[in-house]
């Protein structure tokens, strides 16, 4: 199904490119122009995925904080791990934003405006100049976010960093009252969950429609001027794994785990390359703790608690291409973000990351709740879903990658001695 899924988006791409430069912007039918037909499709699915993140997000980071707490996981090991999670995600986070500013893809658009309404620009404007306001007043507005008076309020204006914090504070004490409390509110919780993964993935099935109408928009408004920027973008994105999966993370293990770094590679080979051709960290859990154990000589102990947990928290793959993403959006609509704003990009994605890596299509919302808190319009992502199924099958390599070197550090930390060549020359001769 995850093929078809594929096959289908690459051909909604392919036919939405030669709508949309067939259509032109100018082109009607019964008085209406083929781009607001076009923009009529996006944007719906645009509402309709938009429309299930608030739940989604307050559900998943509840849930997933409570039971953390009810299994008591903040001990020793949990600090470790989330020590562990935390200091990749905002490398990787970091590495993203460092080459966004440097090679700045989204500038090359030499049109932007042909992107955005009459209408928008005003806002734009608007919003341009409130991101280079001073900095006390900046982190003021940051902090009034994170800690809102109405929650209510800031859920239904998709102010989402009020919204994490009160669901982490939620869910954490959630696992502190009387049990049977405790048993029928978490309860309420998981079926909201469920329910919304539900409607996220019938929103998803209509994600080649959506994709037509967001693509065919941006070519008819631009023709093939989109094509560079995206296409260094992309560029952009993989330098940033790769710098991420090829450097970052093998440092770690040679430096702080005394692992050496190839014989890790060569151990979890199995679980990368699963992870590219499914383009699932979930999917690939359980051939990941098979070589994290088996082959890499993790103990049962850390490996069940670890790679599990990292599955849906530890995404850092995905953490860079959430913030690369957000930072194009932006510069494709000619917005110069401050370095306050920057910065806020970057613990919002970090914050993200952690909070809704467990959902489908988690990425991509994540996205969404970014730009929906900085006030940016999220059309840009139709020019990014052009080369989001290669970036998520490249994304989800460096994912899974990270989690198994969270289990090996981990295991060291914990004083294992993983002997990695005996365990990985036992399992090759087994």
């Amino acid at each position: 199904m995850k093929n078809n899924i594929l096959l289908q988006v690459f051909g909604s791409i392919f036919l939405a490119v030669i709508a949309g430069l067939v259509t032109g912007p100018e082109r009607a039918i019964f008085g209406v122009t083929y781009l607001q037909l076009f923009t009529l499709i996006g944007q719906l699915f645009l509402n309709a995925l938009t429309l299930v993140v608030v739940p989604l997000v307050a559900s998943s980071i509840i849930i997933g904080t409570a039971r953390l707490g009810s299994e008591g996981s903040f001990g020793k090991l949990g600090v470790k791990t989330f020590g562990y999670f935390i200091a990749t995600s905002l490398l990787a986070i970091v590495t993203g934003w460092l080459l966004m500013m440097a090679f700045n893809p989204g500038s090359l658009q030499e049109s932007p405006a042909a992107l955005v309404s009459v209408a928008e620009k005003a806002r734009l404007a608007a919003l341009e100049q409130q991101t280079q306001g001073n900095v006390f007043t900046t982190i003021e507005q940051i902090l009034f976010k994170i800690i809102p008076s109405n929650i209510l309020a800031v859920a239904s204006q998709g102010q989402m960093l009020g919204l994490i914090f009160f669901s982490l504070l939620f869910g954490f004490f959630s696992a502190k009252i009387e049990p049977e409390a405790a048993k029928i509110v978490q309860g309420f919780w998981r079926g909201v969950f469920q329910i919304m993964m539900k409607m996220t993935q019938m929103v998803m099935k209509a994600l080649p429609i959506g994709v037509f109408g967001l693509v065919a928009k941006v070519v008819a408004s631009t023709g093939l001027d989109a094509v560079k920027p995206v296409s260094l973008f992309f560029l952009v994105v993989i330098l940033g794994l790769l710098i991420h999966g090829l450097m970052i993370l093998p440092l770690m293990l040679r430096f702080i785990g005394g692992v050496n770094p190839f014989l890790h590679f060569r151990a979890i080979a199995p679980a990368l390359l699963t992870a590219f051709s499914t383009s699932s960290t979930a999917a690939t859990l359980p051939i990941t703790i098979d070589c994290v154990e088996k082959r890499a000589g993790v103990s049962n102990r850390i490996c069940s608690f670890t790679i599990p947990l990292a599955s849906s928290v530890n995404l850092s793959g995905s953490a860079l291409y959430v913030c690369c993403a957000v930072l194009f959006s932006a510069q494709v609509y000619g917005i110069h973000l401050s370095l306050v704003t920057q910065l806020l990009v970057v613990f919002m994605t970090l914050l993200t990351s952690l909070g809704v890596a467990g959902i489908p299509s988690a990425s991509l919302i994540s996205v969404l709740m970014i730009l929906q808190t900085l006030g940016l319009p999220a059309d840009a992502i139709g020019m990014i879903l052009a080369v989001e199924r290669l970036l998520d099958m490249s994304r989800s390599v460096v994912n899974v990658f990270g989690n198994t070197c969270c289990a090996v550090l981990v295991a060291r930390s914990e004083g294992e001695a993983t002997d990695l060549i005996k365990h990985f020359k036992t399992s090759i001769s087994a």
